[in-house]
């Protein structure tokens, strides 16, 4: 079972299932979401569950467009979403899990024009970035609809040391950051751990 950050950046294909598993728990997420549902609030700050969708919608295309080699700032723009959401998100997620499955796609370099500016980092640490996200957005989007997710233990073993990873300290405290400053407190989960320390509330809406 991976535990530490650096095992699972040696992990290779690994790293790859364990993205794809999370992603594939979000679409079963995702596919409870009602027309209804839409302007529910949701564990990201000032966003409803369609700014959530569409910005998921967008990172799974701007992720894909990374792999391969793409650096265009415009396809990590939000669209609004369409008439049938929940399709529409599951053609996002199903296109970046197939680009990811391309031979060879994590010894590539990953341009990630909406990151501090443009940084291009290698295949490796993309793909646990884009694993993080999907873990705690399949989280953000269930509590949204007032139901929960569940992972497997070694996909959470896995993806802790990716959020103990994200930097902490003021850049989490600026309007627009990607997480908020880590929730003090002991969380006994591993799911909890990890949504307290990327600045969630385990027991939001409370």
């Amino acid at each position: 079972m991976i535990s530490t950050y650096e095992e699972l950046l040696a992990s290779g294909t690994e790293l790859l299932a364990l993205d794809a598993r999370a992603v594939r728990t979000s679409i079963d997420v995702v596919s409870w979401v009602t027309s209804g549902d839409l302007d529910a609030t949701t564990p990201c700050e000032g966003w409803t569950l369609r700014d959530l969708l569409e910005h998921m919608i967008v990172q799974h295309h701007g992720f894909a467009a990374a792999a391969l080699g793409e650096s265009d700032l415009g396809l990590w723009k939000p669209q609004p979403l369409g008439a049938d959401p929940v399709g529409e998100y599951r053609t996002a997620a199903e296109h970046v899990l197939a680009t990811f499955a391309e031979p060879g796609v994590l010894e590539r370099q990953f341009p990630l024009p909406e990151v501090r500016d443009g940084i291009v980092i290698p295949g490796t640490p993309a793909v646990s970035f884009h694993f993080i996200d999907y873990v705690v957005h399949s989280w953000d989007v269930a509590r949204a609809l007032g139901r929960t997710v569940e992972f497997d233990d070694d996909l959470l073993s896995a993806a802790l040391p990716v959020a103990e990873a994200v930097p902490r300290g003021a850049e989490r405290e600026r309007p627009g950051a990607s997480f908020a400053p880590e929730v003090p407190g002991e969380q006994a989960s591993g799911l909890d751990r990890i949504l307290a320390v990327l600045g969630r509330s385990p027991s939001w809406p409370e």
